[in-house]
């Protein structure tokens, strides 16, 4: 089901339910009011329909808002009392839903819900968000969810095409169940030859691949030029592209550790430290022991502030950590027996400093605990 043939359906079902004339364009409008938006305008600037999954909003709450809208735009008061009843639960009986862009994204990359789009949403709504998480993702990719994000992206939302980027990535281990052959077979189509049977199967699959990699690519650099930090930074991680680097963004929805692997990937060590930084102060212990071996060592007041907040964290990196292996690199069992290894990492050490130098660091990682401490809260 398309958005225009959810428009007709409608359509015909209000005009047999009250005898009335509806336009099209009222109906759009009915459709945005059915989930309390204003106008179809409003609704489709930000969200888009589903069917038959993720929903973040309830129809049957806004009955009173469709009889609004429906006297607003010119239909008479019984008229209004059918439609501001019947419409509702006729998107309920079909479940038709709709969700943010945002929250659609983060469902995609399996992040919590933005839930500040229904701040003014009652509880139990977003249940239904969190509940269907749950559900195979390929389930909310409908026709009529693809007709909405495509008509949004058409009209320059970055966030719609970043959305259809991630739908059309594919699963990340994507290139190991390529069939063998694929290329072959499909070169063999594309010169003209008649494939039938599993070569045809393996031609068909590969074009299929290709066209999900070109639509990939194809959206996630509209986001990018539209300015979606996510999908700058899927650009650099990817195609090694340095835009998200280039332009100081600050502002992205990602582990900062793994911005600074990125970063030093592409050989950019003061962007890496600068994201390393930013991982340490949320807490990220790990980050702190590399910031002191390989970006602070200069800075003696510094690294200790990174030991004194590590320790804070319940992390002594002062310690030494190994462990014995196999020769495979596994963990060692004494049930199998053979040569055991030792694998593991020096404990850090650091030159000494002065009290006051000592008194300063420790202020400066109890500050930093603090705050560590107030976001988990």
């Amino acid at each position: 089901m398309t958005i225009k043939e959810l428009a007709y359906s409608t359509q015909q079902n209000l005009q047999t339910t009250t005898g009335s004339t509806f336009k099209r364009a009222h109906i759009y409008e009915l459709l945005a009011a059915a989930f309390g938006f204003n106008s179809y305008a409003s609704l489709t600037s930000d969200a888009v329909f589903t069917r038959d999954s993720l929903s973040s909003r309830r129809a049957l709450k806004y009955s009173d808002h469709v009889k609004d809208r429906c006297l607003e735009i010119g239909y008479d008061s019984k008229t209004a009392d059918v439609v501001g009843k019947s419409l509702p639960a006729l998107l309920t009986e079909q479940e038709i839903g709709v969700i943010s862009i945002p929250d659609l994204v983060a469902h995609l990359r399996h992040e919590p819900a933005h839930e500040e789009w229904n701040e003014d949403e009652e509880e139990d709504d977003w249940e239904l968000v969190q509940d269907a998480r749950m559900a195979v993702t390929d389930m909310l990719i409908s026709p009529l969810l693809m007709d909405g994000l495509n008509d949004a992206a058409s009209k320059g939302s970055a966030m719609a095409h970043y959305a259809l980027a991630l739908i059309h990535a594919g699963a990340e281990d994507d290139l190991d169940d390529q069939e063998i052959g694929g290329d072959y077979w499909y070169q063999q189509a594309q010169s003209g030859r008649l494939l039938t049977g599993v070569e045809k199967e393996w031609a068909d699959s590969h074009a299929a691949r290709l066209d999900r990699e070109q639509l990939f690519s194809r959206h996630l650099q509209e986001a990018a030029r539209l300015g979606n930090p996510e999908a700058l930074l899927e650009l650099a991680d990817r195609f090694d592209d340095p835009a998200f680097f280039d332009q100081a963004t600050t502002g992205v929805n990602a582990d900062p550790a793994w911005v600074a692997e990125i970063a030093e990937r592409l050989g950019r060590s003061e962007d890496s430290k600068k994201w390393l930084t930013e991982a340490a102060i949320s807490g990220d212990t790990e980050a702190m022991r590399q910031l002191i071996e390989e970006h602070d060592h200069g800075d003696l007041v510094r690294c200790w502030t990174w030991l004194y907040l590590a320790e804070m964290l319940g992390d002594d990196l002062t310690k030494d950590e190994y462990h014995a292996i196999h020769e495979d690199g596994s963990p060692y069992d004494d049930d199998v027996g053979g040569p055991m290894f030792a694998d593991g990492r020096d404990g850090i050490t650091l030159a000494p400093i002065n009290a006051e130098q000592q008194a300063t660091a420790q202020k400066f990682a109890a500050e930093m605990f603090r705050a560590i401490s107030d976001d988990d809260h």
